[in-house]
């Protein structure tokens, strides 16, 4: 589900914001974009996350500003030095003017900025302001998608209800009648004495039964119903219920599937088919659903 919030905060010389934005996924992924040097409070906000949310792709921005100058900017002698070696490396091939001092610390890399430390007090009560910030745009996005999840199960349910009246449909297809299956049959069972007139009894009744099986849709029409009602108690239910009307959506799916394959009339196929669109676009809004 999609979803937006922003919450901010900070302590005496720092100030913060936090940004949460969710959209679509199957599952919960968490990235997050953090100020450097805050790194160590990532496990726990994910944790916070993981406990709020359970579907979504989630995208977190940490952003840290401390007034003023607050710290002190230090050379990396590392990157100095690697800076070093390569431009002796290529001063005898390239001719072009020596690099000044000023662009050479330029570099990305080779002046670091490094913020006063914190007394362990200030530490503290920095870390818990912005835990408290995550669990309030975390309160707020979770708002923000439950409002989007009932105008989706509005519409989940709306669909629902179009499968079973496709479904109820079907089942009183003239096609489903006694007189017209043993009609079917029996047409069946003469190209296949046509066919094969050397047919025993033991193999016609093994075809007969075959054919049959396959014309009758009883069993599909009672899964459709069964689905039906699941569908129907989720939604009802309410909370993180994605995932299971996701495998809801293929067992409806493959109930469609099968109806096709066994009509004996296009009326009766085309119910299949109308009932595999629907099957169709409720399993995309499904994808929606937390």
């Amino acid at each position: 589900m999609t979803g937006y919030a922003r919450a901010q905060g900070g302590v005496p010389g720092i100030s913060f914001s936090v940004e949460i934005k969710t959209v679509n996924a199957r599952g919960l992924d968490v990235r997050m974009r953090m100020t450097p040097g805050y790194d160590a409070l990532e496990g726990e906000i994910r944790r916070r996350i993981g406990k709020a949310l359970a579907r979504g792709s989630v995208t977190v921005n940490l952003n840290v500003d401390r007034d003023g100058e607050g710290g002190r900017v230090v050379v990396n002698h590392e990157a100095l030095s690697a800076v070093l070696g390569a431009l002796r490396e290529i001063s005898g091939t390239i001719d072009a003017q020596k690099p000044t001092l000023d662009g050479i610390l330029g570099l990305k890399g080779v002046l670091e900025q490094h913020d006063a430390p914190l007394d362990a007090d200030a530490e503290d009560r920095l870390q818990a302001a912005i835990y408290d910030a995550v669990d309030t745009a975390l309160h707020d996005l979770r708002a923000s998608r439950r409002a989007e999840g009932v105008h989706l199960g509005e519409i989940l349910g709306t669909q629902v209800t179009e499968i079973a009246r496709l479904r109820d449909l079907a089942a009183a297809h003239p096609g489903r009648s006694r007189d017209v299956l043993l009609a079917r049959l029996k047409e069946q069972i003469a190209d296949l004495l046509a066919a094969n007139g050397g047919l025993n009894e033991d193999r016609l009744a093994q075809e007969a039964l075959l054919l049959a099986t396959k014309a009758d849709i009883r069993e599909e029409l009672d899964r459709l119903s069964a689905h039906v009602a699941s569908a129907r108690a989720l939604l009802g239910e309410g909370g993180p219920v994605g995932r299971k009307l996701d495998f809801l959506s293929q067992e409806f799916n493959r109930e469609a599937n099968t109806l096709c394959s066994k009509s004996n009339a296009v009326d009766l196929t085309a119910i299949g088919l109308d009932l595999k669109a629907v099957i169709d676009q409720f399993r995309e809004q499904v994808q929606n659903l937390e």
